[in-house]
């Protein structure tokens, strides 16, 4: 049977999973998919691992047209993902509307899910945001880093302890059983990522990869990219 490899940051893989047993039944291909960091997925690219098709931010995939790893022309728009703030199911959620109140729900916390902030768009944003409150070195002890949101996301709904918090994609959150998203970061500190989209120079089935980008960024699949939490870029 065909495969079909997809590198992916973690924000699409809602998207990606859902549409997936569809394209495979429709193209008798299969498809691997990796989901991570978009820092982690652009360095396995960058040294040689399979892939057909990328996603990652607008920005590393122009980069990536740039040096002549995606195809030019190739890039499509999934959509715009906030950055979002979420408790484990059930819990009573903490105010979070302004800069005080998120102030507070971060220093009350046992504990702060979130991805990686060396490599994925949601982490980096998420120490930025706790630097700026001047809890970084406060609430250390506190800090709860995974490779990707949806991992933090998952190892957040599974921890026993009380006065938990996360932060990352709405993506991830809305697709994490056990979280649940209680909104956005207030507006001083909102963060809007494009997904894009690409083909790969070196993809070994890039008809394949333009057919399931097609059906990832089509109309028909619009419902379910809101539902996930993708807004039209």
């Amino acid at each position: 049977m065909l495969k079909l490899s997809i590198l992916s940051g973690g924000a699409a893989a809602g998207v990606v999973k859902g549409l997936q047993q569809l394209f495979e039944s429709s193209s008798s291909c299969k498809v691997d998919a990796t989901f991570s960091a978009v820092g982690a997925m652009r360095e396995e690219l960058l040294s040689g691992k399979p892939c057909d098709l990328i996603i990652l931010t607008k920005a590393m995939i122009d980069g990536l047209i740039a040096s002549g790893h995606v195809v030019k022309g190739s890039n499509k728009s999934l959509g715009i993902v906030r950055t979002g703030v979420a408790i484990k199911s059930g819990h009573k959620p903490p105010a979070i509307i302004t800069r005080d109140n998120l102030f507070d729900a971060f220093k009350s916390a046992q504990g702060i899910y979130f991805p990686d902030p060396d490599k994925a768009t949601a982490g980096i944003h998420v120490l930025s945001v706790l630097k700026q409150l001047g809890l970084e070195k406060e609430k250390s002890a506190a800090l709860r880093i995974f490779p990707n949101g949806a991992t933090a996301m998952a190892e957040m709904a599974q921890c026993q302890e009380d006065h938990l918090i996360g932060s990352t994609q709405v993506t991830e959150i809305n697709i994490t059983p056990g979280v649940e998203l209680i909104g956005m970061l207030p507006k001083e500190f909102e963060l809007a990522t494009d997904y894009c989209l690409g083909i790969c120079t070196n993809a070994k089935e890039p008809g394949l990869a333009k057919t399931f980008a097609d059906m990832l960024t089509s109309s028909d699949a619009a419902n379910l990219r809101k539902k996930i939490g993708f807004e039209e870029a």
